[in-house]
């Protein structure tokens, strides 16, 4: 099935050289300006969602990564605000169980990807085996020693799984929401200053941060690897959750647009069936 990857400055190229921003393009529009236009897009996701459920020909699949603190949760929360749950579900992905990591690194994540006519979310995703394992790769499964091979053959897995996804009919977008490590430090220290924040903070979170290089690395390779037409990487800066969340919402939007789709059209039979049933129901 054919689909074009919406257009955008932050959208990461299929191939060559990459390096990533943390910042929005000069002329941001104001606050109030983009919540009316994140307001708009989730009208218009509602609509779209309508017309994908009926429809049952195409699914998405969102994923999304960031560093602590990047806004996953509030951005899949203000985008998603209006649209059905019934069509939609949301997974969220800790750190693998035992009986997880006796499967290869793919397994869990087909459990969870989203049947036709259906939105899927992935807080977290297949990319942390070659994020965080390949930061840490203490975490690797028993038996498996990380080195280049390793990430070569999972970039190349991941690739084919995606792949595997478009033909099927899955529409996979996927978004980095690209904190700065200053402002990563600054919703650290909200968080800390506020009762109904403070159970957000984990002293693993100071922990990783420590990690800040190795992770950016690991980032720009893995986008790199994998940002591909049929499963493009937007990196969103993330610094401005107004303007994150009003990038992310347009995204999806032209996304969906991009399908075509269209409520299921009856053919002739169908429709004399239905003009009968019509009838009756006139009737009393």
């Amino acid at each position: 099935m054919s689909w074009r990857a919406p257009a955008s400055p932050w959208l990461v190229p299929a191939a060559g050289s990459w390096t990533s921003r943390t910042t929005p393009r000069r002329g941001t529009p104001g606050k109030h300006v983009l919540k009316r236009r994140l307001a708009r897009d989730v009208e218009r996701l509602d609509a779209l969602q309508n017309l994908l459920y009926a429809g049952e020909r195409r699914s998405l699949l969102l994923v999304f990564q960031a560093l602590d603190a990047g806004g996953k949760d509030s951005t899949i929360r203000a985008v998603l605000s209006g649209v059905n749950p019934m069509g939609c579900a949301v997974h969220s992905f800790k750190q693998p169980s035992r009986e997880e990591l006796r499967h290869d690194f793919l397994w869990r994540y087909l459990q969870r990807l989203p049947p036709l006519g259906m939105i899927g979310v992935f807080n977290r995703s297949h990319y942390e085996s070659v994020l965080v394992e390949r930061v840490h790769p203490d975490l690797l499964a028993p038996g498996l020693q990380g080195g280049p091979a390793l990430w070569r053959e999972r970039f190349a897995a991941i690739r084919a799984f995606e792949r595997h996804l478009a033909v099927s009919g899955t529409v996979v977008l996927k978004f980095w929401l690209n904190v700065s490590k200053a402002e990563q430090r600054r919703r650290f220290l909200a968080r800390l200053g506020q009762p109904a924040k403070m159970w957000k903070f984990q002293e693993g979170d100071l922990v990783e941060r420590g990690y800040w290089p190795a992770y950016q690395r690991a980032y720009r390779e893995a986008l790199r690897q994998t940002s591909r037409p049929w499963a493009p990487w937007y990196a969103i800066p993330a610094d401005d959750k107004p303007y994150m969340r009003a990038a992310v919402a347009d995204i999806v939007v032209r996304a969906l647009q991009n399908m075509r789709l269209r409520y299921p059209v009856l053919d002739a039979k169908q429709r004399r069936r239905f003009a009968k049933l019509e009838a009756q129901l006139e009737r009393g």
